[in-house]
């Protein structure tokens, strides 16, 4: 049997420096056509519209659009210094940033 038909859809979350040095993070199935709608400022409304020009510094494929737009809320809701840590590639840096820094965390009890 042939499925010659069958397309798996590619979705990008993708992450733009802007101009200000602030970070845009976004969700698209074509990421050309929308970095350069970025880059043209096809969209006044849009947050990288005033802060161009622009640099797409990351992105990651998921073949999933469920999957895609929980990974777009989690990159949203990182601090400046995770993202950057992600664009760079640092690994290290990133897990160390994402673990919890309160004093109150139980890693600090024998701290008091």
């Amino acid at each position: 049997m042939v499925y010659k038909d069958i397309v798996q859809e590619v979705y990008y979350v993708y992450i733009i420096e802007c101009k200000d040095g602030s970070f845009y993070t976004g969700l698209t199935n074509d990421l050309i056509r929308r970095f350069n709608e970025h880059c043209d400022g096809m969209y006044p409304s849009c947050y990288t519209f005033k802060r161009r020009p622009l640099l797409l510094k990351y992105y990651e494929t998921i073949p999933f659009l469920l999957e895609a737009t929980q990974r777009e809320l989690q990159l949203k809701g990182w601090s400046r210094a995770k993202k950057i840590a992600l664009v760079e590639n640092n690994f290290h840096k990133l897990t160390l940033l994402a673990q919890c820094q309160n004093l109150s965390h139980s890693k600090f009890k024998d701290f008091k």
